[in-house]
């Protein structure tokens, strides 16, 4: 589970306040709001990119507010995938798991597990320049997913897309929440794509957060 409670964040002259909500585990819940509502610096403040000056981040039932974020086991994309340009599509599926020490062997095992999950094994052995926006994503969400985390946070990571990519990563996204289980929050500001692949859908309406519908079986 993903939960906020009571959450007061300042960004600049910028707040949120009194942010409540949760997605439960194994659920795709969306964020959505205005430009400029905030929206960056609350998944930021889940994944501990930024402090709350008051209230709780609360993951899988534990108190993760005062955590770092590498900590948190969360699986981050942000909106524009930071690939590092001189790593091959294959070291940035391998780095995570590199830090943390995997073996040789179970490294190779899962870089293709996860290069076939996200559609890249054909393009293990090229660098970020010359990929498109789509494959671009693909590898950022194989990087996010490379340890296995239970909790996966998107920061807009379609918006840059062309129409014919965007569907294929809409399907890709959801394929992947419903085969790993990972409880997902994936801020948007297209309707379309809340309406595929939420079974939660939050709004931020004037520094508060409320959710809207929800589309959970």
């Amino acid at each position: 589970m993903i939960e906020a409670r009571s959450l007061t964040v300042a960004a600049g002259a910028f707040h949120l306040d009194g942010i409540t909500f949760a997605v439960p585990a194994g659920q795709y819940g969306v964020l959505m709001g205005a430009t400029g509502s905030g929206k960056t610096t609350l998944l930021e403040t889940i994944c501990g990119l930024k402090n709350p000056l008051i209230g709780q981040v609360i993951l899988h039932g534990l108190d993760v507010t005062g955590w770092k974020p590498g900590d948190r086991g969360i699986g981050y994309v942000p909106q524009d995938g930071a690939l590092f340009r001189r790593m091959t599509v294959r070291q940035h599926l391998s780095f995570a798991l590199w830090v943390r020490r995997w073996s040789g062997e179970q490294i190779r095992q899962r870089v293709a597990e996860l290069a076939a999950l996200v559609g890249v094994a054909h393009i293990l052995d090229r660098r970020p320049h010359g990929l498109s926006g789509g494959e671009s994503q693909r590898v950022a969400l194989g990087r996010a997913l490379s340890f296995g985390p239970e909790i996966l946070c998107l920061d807009e990571p379609l918006s840059a897309l062309d129409d014919d990519s965007r569907r294929d990563l809409v399907a890709l996204l959801k394929r992947v929440q419903r085969e790993t289980g990972v409880t997902v929050l994936h801020v948007t500001h297209n309707r379309v794509e809340a309406e595929i692949l939420a079974d939660y859908r939050l709004r931020i309406v004037e520094g508060r957060v409320i959710q809207t519908e929800s589309f959970a079986a």
